[in-house]
Order: structure tokens, then C-alpha cells, then sequence
């Protein structure tokens, strides 16, 4: 079985798959100073409680991270616990398959180009990816498979966050969709502008992105969600044609057989 793993900003998510089949997942907080050690104990924890998986049943890992202390101590911990297991981790020199059209091809977090890999290989290009997690990514990728860019906004959870510092009398609220989108409360007018708001902010720039990219077809772009904080969003956002929560994951799972098959 594959250990896949994505370290974003603000969580990390595992998932260990059974041929193509994610069987068993996990979202834990990214903590940056967490040692390899303490990593290995969460880790030994989480497949220990698992009644599908065990330690032992882990025959190869692959990992991506956007946060490089974190990163460091993942390639530690892998050296140290699981040194007999075929570990791939994505950064430069590994083989994605995706060509990166972009000024400098290094800023590209190897998370974004895991879901431009995965896009292409369950929907074909042209797509956009939009991941839901500590930034709100719109990962762009061409009718031949190439990832060429795209755009960054502030997430959902630091756009709440900053508000809640910055207006004394707005506290931060669940992350709900209101029962309207005129809020009688203060409650449901945050919720409202949140949940809403974002949706706008998706629908107006998917749609710009799909002018731009495919000016004569603009229906023919797949748009596919991804990242935790997806579902809030799905049934507000038209522009959305397919769901995938473990899109990342299936991106590892490709570089790894990629980069192994040989072995």
C-alpha cells in the first residue's frame, strides 16, 4: 500500500491507497516545528487505530510540502522509521510529467502541480483546479497537459481571520452557509459575505480564466475543486463541473508510480 502525503500550510493530509483507491484518510494540523520524531509517534498513532492499515502494509510513500521546515523533517523521519520503504519526494529532479510554461518554474508549489498531473489524467486539458486551503489556488492547465500558471487569493480561513482582528465588534463565526443571504444578525451577515462573497470571487475568475484560455470554447475547460474547505462552497459555485477531495493525493500517487516503475 501507498502513504501519500501532502504538508500544506495549514494542515496535512494523508491517505493511503489500495491500488487507485484511497481506503483510509487522515487531516492533521501542520505544525512547523514538529520533529521527525514526533511526526513518526502522530503517524505510528493514526495507521495504529486504523482497522484497514497497518505499519507494516506501508510498501512505499509519496510526499509533497509547501512548507520546507516541515519538509526537512518529513525526509527525516522517513530515513529514520521507514528506511526500507521507496519513499518519493516531490521536488526538483523528480519526474511529474507535467511541463511547468512559467516564468520561474521553481516558485510553483510541487502541491499545484500534483493536482495539474492528477487533472490531466482524470479529465484531460484544458482544466482549472481550484483548491480550497490556506490560499485559494486557481491552477490553470493547457489543452496539452501543461501547466502554465494561474491565480493566488487569500483563503477563506485568513480572510476571516484577518476581519475578525482588524473590526473590534466582528468575532470570527462557524463557517457555515446562512439560511439567507440577508442576514438578520451580525452572525449571519458574516456568514453571509463569507460564504457568498467567495462564491462570487470563484464564479468571476473562473470565468475570466476560461475566456483567456480557450477564447473559442470556453465550455470545453474542466473546472474541478478541490482542498478541505471545498464543500463549503460546491453547491454556491455554478462554474464547478467535478469534485475531487483527494485530488493531491492522486497526483502523488501517479509521481511515485512514475518514478518507481522502473524499479
Amino acid at each position: 500500500m501507498l502513504l501519500a502525503i501532502d504538508v500544506g500550510n495549514t494542515n496535512t493530509v494523508l491517505g493511503v491507497f489500495e491500488g487507485t483507491e484511497v481506503i483510509e484518510d487522515w487531516r492533521i494540523a501542520t505544525v512547523p516545528d514538529r520533529t521527525a520524531d514526533e511526526i513518526a509517534v502522530v503517524l505510528s498513532g493514526l495507521l495504529g487505530q486504523s482497522a484497514l492499515v497497518k505499519d507494516t502494509d506501508v510498501s512505499g510513500i509519496a510526499l509533497c510540502s509547501t512548507v520546507p521546515s516541515v519538509l526537512h523533517e518529513m525526509r527525516e523521519m522517513c530515513r529514520r522509521y521507514y528506511g526500507d520503504v521507496t519513499a518519493v519526494i516531490v521536488e526538483p529532479g523528480v519526474k511529474t510529467g507535467v511541463p511547468v510554461r512559467v516564468d520561474n518554474p521553481k516558485e510553483v508549489g510541487s502541491d499545484r502541480i500534483m493536482n495539474a498531473l492528477a487533472a490531466v489524467h482524470l479529465y484531460g486539458g484544458p482544466a482549472i483546479v481550484v483548491d480550497f486551503g490556506t490560499s485559494t489556488n486557481f491552477d490553470v492547465i493547457s489543452a496539452n497537459g501543461e501547466f502554465i500558471g494561474g491565480a493566488l487569493a487569500p483563503g477563506i480561513e485568513i480572510s476571516v481571520d484577518a476581519l475578525s482582528r482588524r473590526a473590534a465588534q466582528l468575532l470570527k463565526v462557524e463557517l457555515a452557509r446562512p439560511h439567507r443571504v440577508i442576514g438578520r444578525n451580525t452572525v449571519e451577515s458574516l456568514q453571509s459575505g463569507i460564504i457568498y462573497g467567495f462564491a462570487g470571487q470563484v464564479e468571476g475568475i473562473v470565468r475570466r480564466i476560461t475566456r483567456e484560455l480557450a477564447p473559442d470554447n470556453p465550455d470545453s475547460v474542466t473546472v474541478i475543486a478541490t482542498g478541505g474547505l471545498a464543500p463549503l462552497l460546491l453547491d454556491e459555485v455554478s462554474v464547478v463541473d467535478a469534485y475531487e477531495p483527494w485530488l493531491t493525493l492522486t497526483g502523488l500517487r501517479l509521481v511515485y508510480e512514475r518514478n518507481t516503475e522502473d524499479s
